[in-house]
């Protein structure tokens, strides 16, 4: 699927404020899956310098410092991508996979820590998770199906303008939440199953054209064997081509496309953003497969 997508945030202040360094991860990324073909950013006011960063995730990330007092602070990402993971069960599971609680061994657990700690062993997310394993005895591909169907179907999904994901303990007691919350508590019964997970924030392609456009989030799980995949509780779905990564991270923290601040006594801000996406189908491939493979030995 072929994405034209353009992304303008404004930030405006009552008085005028020194900008503290930003660091923008609005470039999508570009992989095996992901194709990008252009990428544009302005800014206004005009930085007085700026730094690529590659960070620990794979982000494309851009560090940006500012001199003077400003008004306003204006961020415009133009970009083109073609998706190419029209399956997203075209993978081989290494046996190590195949069974929960996952376990990584040798020098991947020290790498993988900080995206398979849960916030709590106990609680209702954690008997969530394992009422699943058991009802999916104990397989990882049903469990992670199983889990995104469950969010989908008995979390609604509301709109929440700003702030951090809520609790995942409290998103599942009020069964309900923004596409944040229910990555977030997707991840966190991952990872009381021993399942590394992270958080993506991007676009999607299902929302109507005639409606406002947002940012989306969505998690992906580590699965030896086949990397990280992708699962979009908030749609009920697996990954495929119908997604736009921006940024991952354990936490959304380290997801965020815009992160920065300012210095101004007793000033207010005010954030305005807007998305357009467009979208066409390329033609499919007829080599498509319909289903997972595990690999046991």
């Amino acid at each position: 699927m072929l994405f034209e997508i353009a992304h303008t945030t404004r930030f405006t202040y009552d008085r005028p404020v020194f900008l503290e360094p930003h660091t923008l991860r609005l470039r999508p990324r570009g992989d095996g899956v992901q194709r990008l073909s252009r990428f544009a950013l302005e800014v206004c006011p005009q930085p007085a310098g700026s730094s690529q960063c590659l960070e620990l995730d794979g982000n494309a990330a851009v560090r940006l410092w500012f001199e003077g007092e400003h008004r306003s602070l204006t961020l415009t990402a133009e970009s083109a991508v073609e998706t190419a993971e029209r399956n997203p069960f075209d993978f081989f599971l290494e046996p190590a996979a195949l069974q929960l609680p996952l376990r990584c061994e040798g020098s991947m657990a020290g790498l993988l820590e900080p995206y398979r700690t849960p916030r709590s062993a106990e609680g209702e997310v954690a008997g969530l998770a394992r009422r699943l394993a058991r009802e999916a005895s104990g397989r990882t591909l049903p469990f992670l199906s199983a889990l995104n169907t469950q969010i989908h179907q008995t979390c609604a999904q509301v709109f929440r303008a700003d702030g951090d994901p809520l609790p995942p303990d409290r998103t599942l007691s009020q069964r309900q939440g923004a596409c944040r919350d229910l990555a977030v508590l997707f991840m966190e019964a991952c990872r009381c199953m021993g399942i590394p997970a992270r958080f993506v924030s991007g676009y999607q392609a299902d929302a109507p054209e005639e409606e406002k456009q947002y940012l989306h989030a969505w998690a992906e799980v580590y699965l030896p064997g086949a990397g990280w995949r992708g699962y979009d509780p908030t749609r009920g779905l697996s990954v495929a081509d119908r997604h736009v990564a921006l940024a991952a991270g354990p936490s959304h923290v380290l997801a965020r496309p815009t992160e920065g601040s300012f210095r101004g006594t007793g000033a207010a801000s005010r954030m305005e953003a807007q998305i357009s996406i467009q979208t066409r189908s390329t033609p499919s491939s007829s080599s498509e497969k319909t289903s997972p493979k595990e690999r046991a030995q």
